[in-house]
């Protein structure tokens, strides 16, 4: 039986300005030092392995041993027990990895805290001084341990990290180490198994080795994403979803992949088959998990992929990833910027590629989240052009429900054609039975449908795709004769020029200021007027949408609505009959004036109080039924 006194230590200098800093400032979240004990356990778990592979002859000391970390606990005690059946601990590497520099990297740390100038930022990470976080909670911890050699002593580490520590040899140690923390009564609730358990399965769920929880093991989920693609089935693939995501869907497709640079990583993003959004409980969070060598760095990190990628879910681990000293924060931003650029990249191609040889599988996806997409075009320059190329509308040449790309769209545009043409509304039917489509129709020129807010915010951003600027159908601006003739020139004879001129004068006069400019258009197939927008910026539905944001933010009002440009068809009837009447009863054919502006308003979406108009169609009702 061992007898022999201990040795008493003195923490050198630095070490006893790192513990201060651990114990006082450094981690917000005091249940970190459950997952930094476990991750030390699994390295030295793994040191033992490796051993075991590199030196096959190698006399391992209790070889029979699992390869699992035991953790326990006794809740009326306030004691918490961590033990590994790794590679252990001779009595020199006690002193160098617990209470010296050249080990726990504690002078390196000092030095980037020196640097930075303060305690919680802009710190590089991976100093492996995690084992002192122990001590935000631990009246004194023990760390018993037995050395992998097959000649070997059983050593016990005791501290109360006020400055000293305690080495001393003892019996009866299995192979590995047994740390044993004695909880300050603040903090004996984390000698609760469930939490304990609650803790491990948020930050050490992949953990390459059993974790057993009083005798319960835990991370029944492997780290599916270090193994090969081919080793793995879609069930697996599928319960990993599930489990890492908390999801009730399965996933509708995935991306497993790892890269040697600029970074090394390994990643596996799954894209859902649910929008939680569109079901209405509120804006997502990131739910991409970051990792280094399978432990949580940060469960939901902001940075990590652009917002409009919020839905994805999955995980990113990289073992190149500087960190700060307790792993709650990223440091080194460009590196961030090189994951995300990686991530979103290969994301990006999987999506082209499903569109491109799977394309029922790509339009599911579209229905349940284009619109995250269309978000990405408004906010993300840089991946803009890839996320054009993935944009889907309906168009005036597909049938109700399919939809056409951007690409396939310019493929069947007239040689003439340098721009592409949208219409917004709120439905195909609104869009189809308005005026706008009509001279478009007339000449087989292709026009994309919009139906959502976001649509028109996306086109001005974008403003091209492929050299092809987007314009709205209700630009004054298109000469589409310069385009394409029409394919059916039986319309009717138009007015004259200088009744059609009379006619635009009386027309301007009788509406004043409400209107910029009356004229004649060709453009017009079977509607007898329409509003057309002077600016390409400011189309009728964005101005409704500006002017419902000031209402709803109380920012200023947007005024009186500014004269519009009205175009009437100088071919159809009405507006004939409309030319002969204002020279022979001039108040019915200002009433038909004004009625025909509000008709042009509702088709452009313009009209918001109906009230007048409806008095108005009373009184020329009257007078067309007097006769």
């Amino acid at each position: 039986m061992t007898t022999q006194a201990p040795e008493r230590h003195e923490f050198q200098a630095e070490v006893k300005q790192v513990l201060d800093i651990v114990v006082h400032s450094l981690y917000t979240d005091k249940e970190i030092f459950v997952r930094e004990l476990v991750s030390n356990a699994s390295d030295a778990t793994e040191k033992l392995r490796h051993t075991q592979v590199a030196e096959k002859d190698a006399d391992v000391f209790d070889p029979d041993l699992d390869l699992e970390i035991q953790v326990t606990s006794d809740e009326e005690a306030g004691e918490i027990t961590i033990r590994d059946f790794g590679i252990g601990m001779t009595h020199d590497e006690l002193i160098e990895n617990l209470g010296t520099i050249a080990h726990s990297g504690s002078k390196a740390f000092l030095n980037a805290l020196k640097a930075s100038g303060e305690r919680n930022d802009n710190l590089i990470g991976q100093f492996g001084v995690g084992f002192y976080s122990v001590f935000m909670v631990a009246d004194s911890v023990k760390v018993y341990t037995r050395s992998w050699h097959k000649e070997g002593q059983c050593y016990c580490w005791s501290s109360d990290g006020s400055g000293a520590y305690e080495i001393e040899p003892v019996d009866g140690e299995r192979r590995g180490t047994r740390i044993v923390i004695s909880l300050k009564d603040a903090y004996k609730d984390f000698a609760k198994k469930a939490r304990l358990e609650a803790i491990i399965k948020k930050y050490s769920a992949f953990v390459q080795f059993p974790v057993l929880v009083e005798g319960d093991k835990l991370n029944t989920v492997g780290a599916i994403w270090l193994k090969s693609k081919s080793d793995i089935s879609d069930e697996e693939y599928k319960e990993f979803y599930k489990f890492q995501a908390k999801a009730f869907d399965e996933p509708r497709f995935w991306l497993h992949f790892s890269a040697d640079a600029p970074l090394s990583i390994n990643a596996l993003i799954f894209a859902p088959t649910e929008n939680m959004e569109g079901f209405g409980f509120g804006r997502m969070e990131p739910g991409v998990a970051l990792y280094c060598r399978k432990v949580l760095i940060d469960s939901e990190p902001k940075n990590l992929l652009p917002d409009w990628l919020r839905f994805v879910r999955g995980v990113v681990d990289s073992a190149d990833l500087p960190l700060n000293i307790s792993r709650e924060s990223m440091q080194d931003s460009s590196l961030i910027q090189k994951l995300n650029k990686v991530i979103t990249k290969r994301f990006l191609k999987t999506l082209e590629e499903k569109a491109k040889k799977e394309p029922e599988v790509y339009n599911d996806f579209w229905q349940n989240f284009g619109l995250f997409l269309k978000e990405g075009v408004t906010t993300d320059f840089t991946h803009r052009d890839q996320l054009l190329g993935l944009l889907r509308y309906e168009s005036s040449y597909t049938e109700k429900g399919t939809t056409t790309s951007l690409s396939d769209y310019l493929s069947r545009a007239p040689e003439g054609q340098k721009e592409i043409y949208y219409l917004f509304g709120p439905s195909r039917e609104a869009i189809e039975s308005g005026p706008y489509i009509e001279a478009f129709k007339a000449r087989n020129i292709e026009v994309l449908y919009l139906y959502e807010p976001i649509d028109e915010f996306v086109m001005n951003h974008a403003r091209a795709f492929e050299e092809k600027n987007f314009v709205s159908a209700d630009s004054d601006e298109i000469d589409l004769d310069a385009i394409a003739p029409e394919t059916d020139t039986d319309r009717g004879e138009a007015l004259e020029a200088s009744a059609s001129e009379a006619l635009c004068a009386f027309i301007k006069e009788t509406l004043g200021d409400e209107v910029s400019e009356v004229s004649a258009s060709d453009r017009l197939v079977g509607s007898p007027a329409m509003i057309v927008n002077a600016d390409k910026m400011m189309t009728a539905q964005m101005r409704k949408m500006m002017k419902a944001m000031q209402q709803k933010t109380g920012g200023p009002d947007m005024g009186a609505e500014p004269p519009v440009k009205l175009q009437v068809n100088p071919r159809h009837p009405l507006v004939k009959n409309l030319a002969g009447l204002h020279e022979s009863n001039g108040e019915l054919a200002s009433l038909i004036s004004e009625q025909l502006l509000d008709n042009a308003r509702i088709a452009a979406g313009l009209l918001e109080d109906p009230s007048q108009m409806v008095q108005r169609n009373y009184k020329i009702l009257e007078q067309l039924s007097a006769k």
